[in-house]
């Protein structure tokens, strides 16, 4: 009898073990996500990650809701969905063709900037269209249809050959122009509500070297300066500009970089060594002090602008603008956190947009640490293009509080910022926390419920989904 009880306390032993090590397993893998704005931290059945191709087509038939991620550098939500599975594509991550005669390269979604710049910089080749940074995946940035500081190109989608993509009922197709095309337009800028983007052919262009021409300007001149001495000038090939911040030239003073082709592009041989990591100590430190004084902000774009102006006639391969270093904006704070905005404005309105952004601001509570511009070439290819016209986008970088009172008053701050941009014929950039209205949306982006209702067609079952699907789609 004892042998029968200790067989049956062994049975009920090894069960109860067995029963916990499920929920335990089972509690591993939910997890909670958060993306680089941190306001939105969402708890997830699991993350998975591979470099298979045939894994990722199995998860997608088995999974329920999937939502996809590169940096997470999207800040609404964009990369993750409650109780979704989360597919980390970082991994996948491989070169798989590069032809340096056709100036053309091929890679998986996880590849970073950075990747292919280490690959293809030798042979004198650099990329078309990328972020101001070269951390991110090629997939992510096809994702949100990025746009950089380069003049010519216009946004990401005008660099793309061709891409494979693998749909919600584990098909995989190519997608280009020609095949497919009814994918092309709607993946790109399309924030992985349509498949996996499994790998993508890019077109390349020549490295070439630029003296860096700096120039300071008052906001009212800047127009002018762009479309005479920039858009109309061939020799330049990039651009940027940064608008104050600080209180007493606040929206007033400008600087602004011009990388104009250098005539003697021999010397590029000097300059074409890839940079490495840059001291960030310094710009660190004083991004710093401007997080939490006026007196700050004021030091820190004289700091800035002096930098700038002393590094006027210098030179940098092409490649090396485009690997400006970010890690100095890194911010970790229990409290607070930093997010972006960015708006599209017309050319012709930037002046009067302007003045009328000051007067919002100018009763505002809002810490705007930096403004930084671009320009962005009339493109409309992507179905949520943000280029209706030849663009300014201005990126704002703004310090907040995580509180659902912090999260409320900045929400009531940007969509007056975002009123404003609408009335002077703009738009704004959808990667970011969903401070917008319904309504801002549908004015910024005429096409969206086409967009919304071509998702549901290709996704019946909505598979891929996120939170910026379902604040705005629902």
């Amino acid at each position: 009898m004892k042998g029968k009880y200790l067989l049956i306390g062994l049975s009920l032993y090894g069960i109860a073990f067995y029963t916990s090590t499920s929920i335990h397993s089972h509690q591993q893998k939910t997890v909670v996500i958060e993306d680089a704005g941190k306001l939105l931290p969402t708890k997830m059945k699991e993350v998975k990650s591979t470099q298979s191709t045939e894994e990722l087509q199995n998860w997608v038939r088995k999974e329920k809701t999937i939502s996809i991620a590169g940096m997470q550098h999207s800040q609404g939500g964009h990369t993750v969905y409650p109780n979704g599975t989360l597919l980390d594509m970082k991994s996948y991550n491989k070169i798989l063709d590069f032809n340096p005669k056709e100036k053309t390269i091929t890679v998986q979604s996880g590849v970073t900037w950075a990747d292919i710049q280490k690959k293809i910089n030798p042979y004198g080749l650099s990329i078309q269209v990328m972020q101001s940074q070269n951390i991110f995946t090629v997939g992510g940035a096809l994702s949100v249809n990025v746009h950089g500081r380069d003049i010519r190109y216009g946004s990401l989608i005008d660099t793309v050959d061709s891409f494979r993509l693998l749909k919600p009922d584990g098909e995989i197709i190519s997608v280009s122009r020609d095949e497919n095309s009814e994918y092309f337009s709607y993946v790109i800028g399309g924030y992985g509500l349509f498949g996996i983007i499994l790998d993508v052919t890019l077109q390349l262009a020549e490295d070439e070297l630029y003296e860096q021409r700096i120039s300071t300007m008052n906001y009212k001149a800047y127009e002018e300066h762009f479309k005479n001495n920039v858009q109309n000038d061939e020799k330049v090939k990039m651009h940027l500009a940064r608008l104050s911040v600080a209180p007493k030239t606040f929206l007033k003073e400008m600087y602004v970089t011009d990388y104009v082709f250098a005539d003697d592009q021999k010397k590029l041989t000097r300059y074409s060594k890839l940079n490495e990591e840059e001291k960030v100590a310094l710009p660190k430190f004083m991004l710093g002090m401007s997080r939490y004084s006026d007196w700050g902000k004021d030091v820190f774009w004289e700091t800035q602008k002096k930098h700038f102006q002393n590094s006027n006639g210098s030179y940098q391969s092409r490649n090396n603008v485009m690997r400006s270093d970010s890690t100095f904006m890194e911010y970790e704070n229990a409290n607070r956190t930093e997010v972006l905005q960015e708006y599209f404005v017309p050319v012709d309105e930037f002046a009067s947009y302007i003045d009328d952004l000051r007067k919002v601001l100018e009763k505002e509570d809002l810490n705007l640490l930096n403004i930084t511009i671009r320009y962005v070439e009339h493109d409309e290819d992507a179905v949520l293009s943000y280029a209706k016209d030849d663009m300014f986008a201005l990126v704002l970088l703004i310090n907040q509080g995580r509180s659902e009172k912090e999260i409320r008053k900045t929400e009531k701050i940007i969509q007056k910022m975002i009123d404003v941009t609408i009335d002077h014929d703009g738009s704004y950039y959808l990667p970011y926390y969903s401070y917008p209205t319904k309504k801002q949306l549908k004015q910024a982006y005429p096409r969206i419920d086409e967009f919304f209702q071509k998702k549901r067609e290709l996704d019946p079952d909505e598979r891929f989904k996120n939170l910026f699907y379902e604040v705005y789609a629902q």
